[in-house]
């Protein structure tokens, strides 16, 4: 049985064909699965897909009716899936539940570093052999107040972290996570959390709920010298309202591995081309944002259990098996 894996990325390749070697053939493209290239699928009853997957209505209709009967999705978040549509045409869908949350909070630290001690911008002088000081000063994290929304995993992880750095821990969800409190962490409000932080990371699923869960009005509550990294999911922050405050010269620093708007942006080389998205080319000119490129899950350790619990999501599809990683089950 042939396994098409969509949106693979190059280091991702061969720890997919590693795995899946003995069990399951497997064919592994770099181009993601959106209703152009969802006719590739016709004939695979199982297709993997990436974060950036366009699994919407018609995209699902056109995999269902070429003979396709199950996704694994290598990632957590599963926004870009329309769950109802795929259990009225019979479909299994089944995700990563879990993997490293060190690799997405690590990473939210790079950020958060690399804004407060304007890292891309000292790295940039000295390849110019411009070793000058000046606009480089950062802050002590030491004594400063972490506001982290949302406190599983990876809230945690990062709660353990500000921790280590000596900081003031505020928390805020839907419920308290018992090792964060025993970190110190204060539970508060939203409101709260936000107005009293010197840095703020996101940590929360994106649902509907949680969409532009930091809007304008949540946006001006901030300190004028906060930082504010997100990590999570693009849609969590009103991209737009962020550059209003930007351009009002705010935040001593921004920093997003996700975008609201990334699909069919992200994990592509769009060095050649013009960017369309006005929102996106102004926030990248900002000397105190820092943008990448969803990067945050990937180290060598996330992805080798992405992979290694996508092909246990396979193998139970066809052993008849439901896990925890099943979000609509085989019918």
């Amino acid at each position: 049985m042939e396994i098409l894996a969509f949106g693979v990325q190059a280091d991702e390749k061969p720890m997919l064909e590693k795995a899946f070697a003995g069990h399951h053939g497997i064919r592994c493209l770099d181009m993601f699965l959106n209703e152009d290239t969802a006719p590739i699928a016709v004939g695979h009853e199982v297709i993997s897909s990436s974060v950036n997957a366009d699994l919407g209505s018609n995209v699902l209709k056109m995999l269902a009716s070429g003979g396709t009967r199950m996704i694994a999705q290598r990632s957590t978040g599963f926004n870009n899936i329309d769950l109802a549509v795929a259990e009225r045409l019979g479909l299994t869908v089944a995700r990563v539940s879990y993997y490293s949350p060190y690799s997405v909070a690590e990473f939210a630290w790079t950020l958060a570093m690399a804004v407060n001690r304007r890292i891309v911008r000292a790295s940039t002088r000295t390849r110019d052999f411009d070793f000058r000081l000046d606009g480089l000063m950062g802050r002590d994290m030491h004594g400063r107040t972490a506001g982290v929304l949302g406190t599983g995993k990876i809230g945690e992880a990062f709660a353990r972290i500000a921790h280590g750095f000596g900081m003031r821990l505020l928390g805020w969800d839907i419920a308290e996570n018992p090792a964060c409190v025993n970190l110190g962490m204060e539970y508060v409000s939203k409101e709260r959390l936000l107005a009293e932080s010197d840095l703020i990371t996101l940590h929360v699923p994106l649902l509907p709920a949680t969409q532009h869960l930091i809007d304008a009005a949540a946006l001006k509550s901030m300190k004028d010298d906060a930082i504010l990294v997100n990590s999570s999911r693009g849609g969590l922050i009103d991209t737009a309202a962020l550059v209003d405050e930007l351009r009002a010269g705010r935040f001593t620093g921004v920093g997003l591995d996700v975008y609201e708007a990334e699909a069919g942006l992200f994990f592509l080389d769009k060095s050649l081309q013009a960017i369309e998205d006005d929102t996106l080319a102004r926030l990248v000119t900002f000397p105190n944002v820092l943008v990448t490129s969803h990067q945050a899950y990937y180290t060598e350790d996330a992805v080798t259990q992405i992979v290694q619990t996508t092909l246990g999501n396979v193998q139970d599809y066809f052993a008849g098996r439901r896990s925890e990683n099943v979000l609509v089950p085989r019918s």
